[in-house]
């Protein structure tokens, strides 16, 4: 068709592709040992002499020289089977691409029968870790687990006071799987008055809260929530009470307190044995999502999903002859294409303009779906949703991996509307899902912890249901009449300010929008509100790229305007 030609396909000398600004991780254990055998090793001294070929003096390396990445430090015991401790800590940090270095507290002999020795490094040697590591390699967040002894907490506050880090993730390893107490009165003591102040959060499971609060009854979710508010009040900022032993659960809940509001975070339970190390493996994962930039609340659902994921992924792998496996951190290097994946994480500011594409403008024009795309990126579209319902699959599956290729170039995100198979095939940042098509819920078990999920939601409830399942955003709409979609109810610009208000999640509205509304949306003034997602309004003119420009200028202009 001749009208193709008006595709606009120049490079403006005002447009470059913007710059990736997001992260992943994911964490993994910290050991949750059965103590049998205390006693104290003979470690032989080490000191550098005078004449020492070794260089200890620093470097000096210039800026341009630095490649900062994000780095936890994890201070623990080592578990010489692997399930947990510092091996699963760097398992985590690995997966989630963070680079680990470790301080040893404890060497343990165990395996998947049980804990058959543990051996506590001396005090001094444990402060001597922590200041060659504290001193030179600009730690971003510090993760805690086996701290044996109330001189070894103490040693680590004094190191965190002399070299302050970003953030301080506890993990209070104190009760083993059979429910043993590995820390006696005077380490619950150091806890409470020394560690748990400096915490950035703290993530017991119900026995180890229970300990740490004078054994205090857990047998119910309300139970845990008053746990987490009678931490809080210890000093951490967040606390994590986990629930995956807790008694009668269908499903495993973890409640979260920030200081102001309770979240209930509900995953299905895995029926596998493979379980040793989760605990610790959770911590690793917070850990390494916050040295990345995550908020804390990202930061432990990000976690909790990997954990989840990694779970189902191993839950019949066989390692050892014991009742408790390890299960495998890995599962994303060999389910994922890594050569091509999004080195950044979700970012609410991604949905600022959302572009949809739509296969019969794309007919009506004369474009491809990857012309049509191509312009809307270069024109300033934050986010990419291919919304193809005419398209045979193998040919819908082709196109978007050519699609997937452009919207990488310019580090923007590419959903796929309803077809989990073909994202999955394409490996695309992830889905939209609307309320007909399989729960969110589903759609994370089937694509992993790391893909971007969104769930069209006209009501208070419904955004609700989507932040439960697991879900990264909302759209929200009709706002006004569109013929892009049959039969739809609009909701107007008092119902998209209802379902803001009411939402965990970052929300896009759309469903109407263009040139002439567009600000009138922007202007609502709901924090929760990030951007409009437009389809007509872009893909069904003639110069996509003027269009997409234009309309950025709009929303751009509206959103900073004063509320």
């Amino acid at each position: 068709m001749a009208t193709a030609q008006f595709l606009c396909f120049h490079l403006h000398p005002q447009i470059t592709p913007p710059l990736l600004s997001k992260r992943i991780t994911n964490r993994f254990w910290n050991c949750n040992s059965n103590s049998t055998n205390n006693q104290t090793p003979h470690f032989p001294k080490m000191q550098l002499q005078p004449n020492s070929t070794s260089n200890s003096t620093p470097i000096p390396i210039s800026e341009s020289q630095r490649n900062k990445i994000p780095h936890v430090l994890t201070v623990a015991g080592s578990d010489s089977g692997s399930g947990a401790g510092i091996q699963a800590d760097l398992k985590t940090c690995a997966a989630r691409r963070v680079y680990c270095s470790t301080v040893i507290t404890a060497v343990t002999a165990q395996n998947t029968l049980g804990v058959q020795g543990v051996n506590m490094v001396p005090e001094d040697f444990v402060a001597q870790q922590l200041t060659s590591v504290l001193s030179d390699m600009n730690v971003d967040v510090v993760k805690t687990g086996m701290l044996p002894s109330l001189n070894m907490v103490k040693v680590l506050c004094q190191s965190l006071r002399k070299f302050p880090v970003k953030a301080l993730v506890v993990d209070p390893v104190m009760v083993s799987t059979s429910g043993d107490i590995l820390a006696g009165p005077s380490v619950l003591a150091g806890f409470r008055e020394e560690l748990l102040p400096m915490a950035d959060i703290v993530t017991p499971n119900v026995k180890e809260a229970s300990a740490l609060l004078g054994d205090m009854p857990m047998k119910s979710v309300s139970d845990m929530r008053t746990a987490a508010k009678l931490l809080h009040d210890l000093g951490p900022r967040n606390v994590l009470v986990k629930g995956g032993d807790l008694p009668n659960s269908s499903d495993a809940i973890d409640v979260f307190f920030d200081g102001q509001e309770f979240y209930e975070l509900s995953s299905p339970r895995v029926n596998t044995r493979n379980t040793h190390g989760t605990g610790c493996t959770l911590a690793s994962c917070i850990a390494a999502e916050l040295a990345k930039g995550s908020s804390m609340l990202s930061a432990v659902k990000i976690a909790k999903r990997f954990v989840e994921s990694a779970l189902d992924y191993s839950r019949d792998l066989v390692i050892g002859n014991g009742a408790q496996g390890p299960f495998d951190h890995f599962l994303a290097f060999k389910n994922i294409s890594q050569s091509s994946c999004r080195q950044d994480r979700f970012n609410p500011n991604d949905l600022f303009l959302y572009a949809v594409t739509d296969s019969r403008m794309n007919s009506k024009w004369g474009r491809s779906i990857a012309e049509a795309v191509k312009a809307a990126v270069e024109g300033g579209a934050t986010i990419v949703q291919l919304r193809e319902k005419d398209v045979e699959t193998q040919d819908f599956v082709d196109a978007a991996k050519v699609c997937l290729e452009i919207c990488r170039s310019y580090g923007v995100p590419l959903l796929i509307n309803d077809r989990i198979d073909v994202a999955l095939a394409c490996d695309a940042d992830g889905v939209h899902i609307g309320q007909s098509d399989m729960s969110a819920r589903l759609a994370r078990t089937l694509l992993g912890p790391e893909k971007v999920i969104g769930v069209s939601c006209k009501t208070p409830e419904q955004a609700h249901q989507a932040w439960i399942d697991g879900a990264d955003y909302i759209g929200s709409g009709g706002v006004y009449p569109t013929n892009t979609k049959a039969n739809n109810r609009t909701i107007g610009l008092d119902g998209l300010r209802e379902v803001c208000k009411a939402s965990k999640l970052p929300v896009v509205a759309i469903g109407g929008i263009g040139m002439s509304n567009a600000g009138a949306v922007m202007k609502l003034g709901v924090p929760s509100l990030k951007g409009v997602a437009v389809v007509s309004a872009l893909f069904d003119r003639e110069c996509i790229l003027t269009e997409t420009r234009n309309l950025h200028a709009v929303i751009s202009e509206a959103a900073l305007l004063p509320q």
